[in-house]
Protein backbone atom coordinates (compact mmCIF):
# COMPACT_ATOMS: atom_id res chain seq x y z
CA UNK A 1 0.00 0.00 0.00
CA UNK A 2 1.50 3.38 -0.86
CA UNK A 3 0.36 6.60 0.73
CA UNK A 4 0.92 10.23 -0.44
CA UNK A 5 0.28 13.68 1.02
CA UNK A 6 0.24 17.14 -0.07
CA UNK A 7 0.16 19.78 2.14
CA UNK A 8 -1.55 23.60 1.67
CA UNK A 9 -2.66 26.50 3.40
CA UNK A 10 -5.90 28.62 3.57
CA UNK A 11 -6.57 31.66 5.62
CA UNK A 12 -10.15 32.73 6.86
CA UNK A 13 -11.89 33.77 9.62
CA UNK A 14 -14.87 32.21 11.86
CA UNK A 15 -16.28 31.96 14.69
CA UNK A 16 -18.21 28.97 16.50
CA UNK A 17 -21.71 28.57 17.16
CA UNK A 18 -23.29 27.21 20.56
CA UNK A 19 -19.52 27.70 22.15
CA UNK A 20 -18.83 29.59 25.73
CA UNK A 21 -15.40 31.24 25.19
CA UNK A 22 -13.38 33.10 22.82
CA UNK A 23 -13.76 31.27 20.01
CA UNK A 24 -17.70 32.13 19.45
CA UNK A 25 -15.69 35.59 18.82
CA UNK A 26 -14.59 35.88 15.06
CA UNK A 27 -11.21 35.29 14.35
CA UNK A 28 -9.06 33.96 12.13
CA UNK A 29 -6.37 30.87 11.10
CA UNK A 30 -3.81 30.16 8.98
CA UNK A 31 -5.31 26.51 8.36
CA UNK A 32 -2.46 23.83 6.86
CA UNK A 33 -4.03 21.03 5.26
CA UNK A 34 -3.15 17.83 4.32
CA UNK A 35 -4.62 16.01 1.59
CA UNK A 36 -3.79 12.14 1.63
CA UNK A 37 -4.24 9.69 -0.93
CA UNK A 38 -3.80 6.12 -0.75
CA UNK A 39 -3.57 2.88 -3.09
CA UNK A 40 -1.67 -0.31 -4.13
CA UNK A 41 -1.85 0.09 -7.62
CA UNK A 42 0.47 2.33 -9.81
CA UNK A 43 -0.07 3.89 -12.98
CA UNK A 44 2.41 3.21 -16.13
CA UNK A 45 4.96 5.82 -14.48
CA UNK A 46 5.15 3.93 -11.50
CA UNK A 47 3.09 6.92 -9.39
CA UNK A 48 0.09 6.49 -7.55
CA UNK A 49 -1.23 10.04 -8.18
CA UNK A 50 0.67 13.04 -9.71
CA UNK A 51 1.73 15.40 -7.04
CA UNK A 52 0.58 18.70 -9.40
CA UNK A 53 -3.01 16.78 -10.21
CA UNK A 54 -3.43 16.44 -6.11
CA UNK A 55 -2.13 20.11 -5.20
CA UNK A 56 -4.25 21.45 -7.99
CA UNK A 57 -7.09 20.04 -7.02
CA UNK A 58 -6.60 20.20 -3.32
CA UNK A 59 -6.14 24.47 -3.90
CA UNK A 60 -9.30 23.92 -5.92
CA UNK A 61 -11.01 23.32 -3.00
CA UNK A 62 -9.17 25.38 -0.75
CA UNK A 63 -9.83 28.34 -3.30
CA UNK A 64 -13.59 28.11 -1.90
CA UNK A 65 -12.58 28.72 1.81
CA UNK A 66 -9.51 31.16 1.32
CA UNK A 67 -10.13 34.41 2.51
CA UNK A 68 -13.34 34.06 3.29
CA UNK A 69 -16.08 34.28 6.34
CA UNK A 70 -16.48 30.51 6.63
CA UNK A 71 -20.05 31.29 8.37
CA UNK A 72 -21.13 32.59 5.50
CA UNK A 73 -20.57 30.35 3.23
CA UNK A 74 -23.43 28.46 2.44
CA UNK A 75 -21.86 25.07 3.60
CA UNK A 76 -21.90 26.09 6.67
CA UNK A 77 -24.96 27.66 7.58
CA UNK A 78 -26.77 27.31 11.03
CA UNK A 79 -23.16 25.22 11.94
CA UNK A 80 -20.04 25.41 13.32
CA UNK A 81 -17.28 25.83 10.75
CA UNK A 82 -15.09 23.76 13.15
CA UNK A 83 -11.72 22.26 11.97
CA UNK A 84 -13.94 19.29 12.56
CA UNK A 85 -16.64 20.26 9.59
CA UNK A 86 -14.08 21.91 7.69
CA UNK A 87 -11.64 18.89 7.31
CA UNK A 88 -14.81 16.49 6.24
CA UNK A 89 -16.28 19.66 4.10
CA UNK A 90 -12.46 19.56 2.16
CA UNK A 91 -12.64 15.42 2.01
CA UNK A 92 -15.89 15.18 0.38
CA UNK A 93 -15.06 18.31 -2.42
CA UNK A 94 -11.66 16.60 -2.80
CA UNK A 95 -13.09 13.31 -2.90
CA UNK A 96 -15.15 14.13 -6.07
CA UNK A 97 -11.95 14.97 -7.83
CA UNK A 98 -10.00 12.38 -6.44
CA UNK A 99 -10.94 9.04 -5.33
CA UNK A 100 -8.07 7.82 -3.41
CA UNK A 101 -8.40 10.24 -0.96
CA UNK A 102 -8.20 8.69 2.13
CA UNK A 103 -7.61 11.34 4.98
CA UNK A 104 -7.80 15.50 5.34
CA UNK A 105 -5.97 16.61 8.12
CA UNK A 106 -6.69 20.34 9.45
CA UNK A 107 -4.36 22.30 11.42
CA UNK A 108 -5.72 24.94 12.84
CA UNK A 109 -2.63 25.62 15.25
CA UNK A 110 0.79 24.07 14.97
CA UNK A 111 -0.41 21.99 18.10
CA UNK A 112 -3.79 21.55 17.34
CA UNK A 113 -5.19 19.12 14.12
CA UNK A 114 -8.42 17.59 13.55
CA UNK A 115 -7.92 14.58 10.82
CA UNK A 116 -11.24 13.41 8.99
CA UNK A 117 -11.41 9.99 6.68
CA UNK A 118 -14.17 7.15 6.26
Amino acid sequence: MFELKAQMYFAAAHHLLNYNGECENMHGHNWLVEAFVTGDTLNESKILVDYKVLKKELKSVLDLLDHKDLNELPYFKDISPSSEIISQFIYKKLKEKISIVSKISVWETSTSCCSYFE
